[in-house]
């Protein structure tokens, strides 16, 4: 019977044992089986990312299909030839109707260079006309001379030569005034051609087509407010370009073409027009690159959508800058300097400029209230006095109810110490004494003892002043002038 029991475990065991070696080898199996899907799927990632980057997850619902059109073949050969049209489309799109940016960038530069060339080719030819007639009258005039017995003088047959050519030049006028005028009638003729077209353009739809025609219109005849007024009448269209801006976009990019800039009235609607597209690289574009009419009003509306939008309120600062500058609207251009945050730029605009009252600059650090650029306008400059007066700067803040701006003022000078606070009230050749008084004033409202204390001791240190509160008002930078 141990026998019998020792055979049935020596028998078990042994089946255990096949029965792990047969899994081993299952695992085995199922594990090379793993690493291969997992080299694959590895393989598979790697060319979505080089190839697919853009592609959707595939785990969703293709759009305009539904669950049962998913697993049906030829429901989903139909959706794949639709792509492919669609992708040949856009491929044919691409390769007719656009072009490089840099490609546009380099043709610009040549059509500029080219009319640069015209316009002195224009006036050379005049030049040369005019010394070809005058060498005409004096080859004439010599060869009659010569021809003649000479009794009479070159000088006088110059001038019986110059009357008669006037006189057939005033017929050469007649004829060419009548040539002239049917060269006006073709032309008048191409006219009211270009504004027929356009017309049954923009009753078909086609309205890029006739942004373009308006664009390349003879003396710019349908570059106005009536052609722009019928791209706004048609609105909105979903899945394509607002028309209105790619009218503005049509006639902006050839504005090169022109000797004249595009009008203010025109150049002021593009703009809008572009910022409501939320198109603030077009706007960009064209105030930077095209040959516009710049207008208070178009700087105002850049303005205005740099404050709906944060992240590009600096660029609308510069454009906006950009402007009021060509518009001489210096008080602005300023203030646009001073929001980006450029005061040094700013101080060199002021001083450039030189049209700046105390008055003007005050209002600037109403409307741009930074402790730096009030710290710069009250600081000497190389020697130079300040811009303005530090007491009077502080009184206008805080007659304002600026009193953080105010205070903030007095914090700087009390960091300085009384040596600062000295050369500030000494060199300050604009503040009375009984307007120092007020601002010690402040400063002891305001928690500054110590800095009020300092300010009156000034007043009461300086040479010829026995009382700083005499009435009347005395400057304090009087003694040094008498």
């Amino acid at each position: 019977m141990r026998k019998d029991l020792l055979m049935n475990t020596t028998s078990f065991t042994e089946m255990c044992l096949i029965r792990m070696k047969v899994i081993e080898k299952n695992s085995l199996m199922i594990q090379l089986q793993i690493d291969e899907i997992k080299a694959l799927r590895a393989e598979y990632e790697k060319k979505k990312v080089k190839y697919c980057s853009f592609s959707k997850d595939p785990s969703k619902m293709i759009p305009g299909m539904d669950i049962q059109d998913s697993f049906n073949l030829e429901a989903l050969g139909k959706y794949m030839k639709q792509l492919k049209d669609k992708y040949e489309d856009i491929k044919q799109t691409m390769l007719i109707k656009y072009i490089p940016a840099q490609k546009k960038a380099d043709l610009d530069e040549e059509m500029i260079m080219l009319l640069k060339r015209r316009d002195e080719a224009e006036n050379l030819n005049k030049k040369l006309q005019f010394r070809y007639q005058r060498l005409q009258i004096i080859s004439h005039a010599l060869t009659v001379w010569l021809a003649s017995d000479r009794s009479i003088s070159f000088q006088e047959i110059v001038e019986q030569v110059q009357e008669t050519i006037e006189i057939q030049v005033e017929e050469i006028v007649a004829d060419e005034l009548f040539e002239d005028s049917l060269s006006k009638a073709k032309e008048a003729e191409i006219m009211l051609y270009y504004i027929e077209r356009f017309n049954e353009l923009i009753s078909l739809g086609e309205y890029e087509m006739a942004a373009s025609f308006a664009a390349s219109s003879p003396r710019r005849i349908l570059q106005n407010i009536g052609s722009m007024n019928k791209f706004k009448e048609v609105g909105k269209i979903r899945g394509r370009t607002l028309p209105l801006l790619s009218f503005f976009e049509a006639i902006f990019s050839t504005s090169h073409a022109f000797k004249r800039p595009i009008n203010k009235e025109l150049t002021l609607e593009g703009i809008k027009c572009g910022l409501s597209e939320k198109r603030l690289d077009l706007v960009i574009n064209w105030v930077t690159q095209e040959k516009l009419t710049f207008s208070e009003e178009a700087g105002d509306a850049i303005c205005a959508y740099g404050g709906q939008d944060a992240y590009n309120n600096s660029k609308c600062l510069a454009l906006a800058q950009i402007i009021y500058s060509e518009c001489g609207l210096h008080k602005k251009a300023l203030l646009c300097l001073c929001k980006q945050g450029q005061i040094h730029q700013a101080l060199e605009y002021i001083q450039h400029t030189k049209d700046f009252t105390s008055d003007d600059l005050m209002q600037l650090i109403i409307s741009c209230p930074q402790s730096k650029l009030i710290q710069c306008l009250i600081q000497e400059r190389d020697g130079k006095p300040p811009f303005l007066s530090c007491g009077l700067v502080i009184l206008h803040l805080f007659s304002m109810d600026m009193t953080k701006s105010g205070i903030k003022l007095l914090q700087e000078m009390n960091k300085g110490g009384k040596d600062t606070v000295e050369n500030l009230v000494l060199n300050d050749a604009f503040c009375s004494i009984e307007q120092w008084q007020e601002v010690a004033d402040l400063c002891l409202q305001n928690g500054f003892e110590e800095l009020s204390n300092d300010i009156m001791c000034i007043l009461r240190s300086q040479a010829g002043v026995s009382d700083v509160s005499e009435e009347g008002t005395v400057n304090l930078m009087e003694h040094v002038f008498w």
